[in-house]
């Protein structure tokens, strides 16, 4: 992964998504694309916490991983 960047809330309030959201009780993982082509991801449920700052090859092959099954392991 690129990198952390210290707080969420540094990367403004507009343009987070819940791509995963579901019937967990609103505790989601939001994502932002950014300008330059890289992913940020935070706890919806600590707006200004931490963002896991992705390159847009990250996220592809995280994505295109779990579609083929090879985070099922993270589920048990």
């Amino acid at each position: 992964m690129s990198h952390a960047r210290n707080a969420a809330a540094d990367l403004g309030a507009e343009g987070w998504r819940k791509p995963w959201s579901g019937s967990n009780g609103g505790n989601c993982v939001e994502a932002k694309p950014l300008g330059d082509g890289r992913v940020a991801l935070r706890q919806s449920t600590d707006p200004d916490g931490p963002a896991l700052i992705c390159t847009r090859g990250e996220i592809s092959d995280f994505v295109n991983g779990a579609k083929a099954g090879l985070a099922d392991f993270l589920l048990g």
